[in-house]
């Protein structure tokens, strides 16, 4: 049996929250698999339909992490038949007893601590009396060795995707409503936050609106800086540019994925927080979307550069201009797009469970 213990899954939603349940799903084919994850208000409907065990903890997040433990080592002592445990995060390891095997999933924000300090010095000795440490690219694995991190330990083992289903033609007409009619059409699904650098590619549109009048930026997420970004769109006067969407279901997301024409999220460091992979640029190229990432992160690990789409420098507004520039001049984007597609099928689940099997 392998034991899985995250505090990101389904239905909660995010790339965290894809990867453990890609993970996991994916385990539970070669294996018995038992999850405890964090409560969810709507994780009823969601539990029901899957074919593994899952333990919801809530409460109070200071008493849930105490509590979850408590019940994770209880499990450990009543069932020896587990032969592994695969952690999210090294938090989800601090208070578990075990001479199990134990594998360390690592993303690159949650290890981001300067050296020395006290969260530094905890990762520091819960990574380095694990077994394996997973890392979601090489980016995160250099971060993690700079942290103090044992680099004997770590394996870059890419997150993985789901294959795409079919997308019915209704999603596809609301799709082609919201776009408006307009030909240039850049997309991003995210959160809106600082480090996903919605606010620079906003100013380079209304530069590239003087070359491209249709050009169309539709904005998926939602996030603290939201009011700010709209704020911004205000002033730039680029309403009939600029969508924001939220709560939307996910036909309509991958909808408007599919007919768009880039995926732009030139991520950069803001603070401690860092993009350690971004695999909403796989998912786009699965559609044939190139996509358009930071230099700061390991993006590098998601996009070829030049091939299945550009690498730039997420500070610079002239490089996020020239790089949108270059691919819509001439559609370039379609010769970037048919590579994307190709490579993202290096990250099916049934590809990158495989790296998994070579240490379980």
């Amino acid at each position: 049996m392998f034991l899985i213990i995250t505090r990101n899954f389904p239905p909660d939603i995010g790339g965290m929250q894809n990867l453990m349940h890609g993970l996991t799903k994916s385990l539970s084919k070669l294996n018995l698999v038992k999850v405890f994850a964090d409560y969810h208000e709507n994780y009823s409907n969601f539990d029901d339909n899957v074919n593994f065990s899952i333990e919801r903890v809530g409460g109070p997040k200071l008493l849930r992490k105490f509590r979850k433990s408590y019940l994770i080592n209880e499990f450990l002592k009543n069932n020896k038949n587990v032969s592994c445990i695969i952690a999210d995060h090294w938090k989800s390891l601090e208070l578990i007893n075990t001479n199990k095997k134990k594998i360390c999933l690592i993303h690159s924000k949650e290890i981001n601590h300067e050296k020395g300090t006290k969260q530094n010095k905890k990762l520091i000795k819960i990574l380095n009396n694990v077994d394996y440490v997973i890392s979601n690219s090489v980016f995160t694995k250099n971060l993690a060795i700079n942290k103090g991190v044992n680099e004997n330990k770590i394996i870059v083992i890419n997150p993985g995707v789901e294959a795409v289903s079919e997308i019915s033609e209704k999603d596809i007409e609301k799709a082609e409503k919201i776009f408006s009619g307009k030909s240039n059409r850049l997309i991003t699904v995210s959160r809106y936050d600082k480090r996903k650098n919605h606010e620079k590619v906003i100013m380079a549109i209304r530069n590239l609106k003087e070359l491209y009048p249709n050009i169309i930026y539709v904005c998926i997420g939602y996030g603290e800086e939201e009011n700010n970004l709209k704020n911004l769109v205000n002033e730039l006067n680029l309403g009939n540019n600029v969508i924001f969407l939220k709560n939307i279901d996910n036909g309509l997301k991958n909808a408007l994925v599919c007919k768009s024409n880039i995926f732009v999220m030139p991520s950069i460091i803001h603070n401690k927080s860092v993009e350690g992979f971004g695999i909403a640029y796989i998912e786009a190229a699965q559609y044939g979307i190139p996509s358009i990432g930071g230099k700061d992160g390991g993006a590098s690990d998601a996009i070829v550069h030049d091939k299945t789409g550009l690498i730039c420098d997420g500070n610079s507004i002239e490089e996020i201009y020239s790089s949108i520039d270059k691919m819509l001049k001439d559609h370039k984007y379609k010769e970037y797009g048919k590579l994307a597609k190709e490579f993202s099928k290096n990250f099916h689940w049934e590809q990158i469970i495989k790296n998994y099997q070579k240490i379980l």
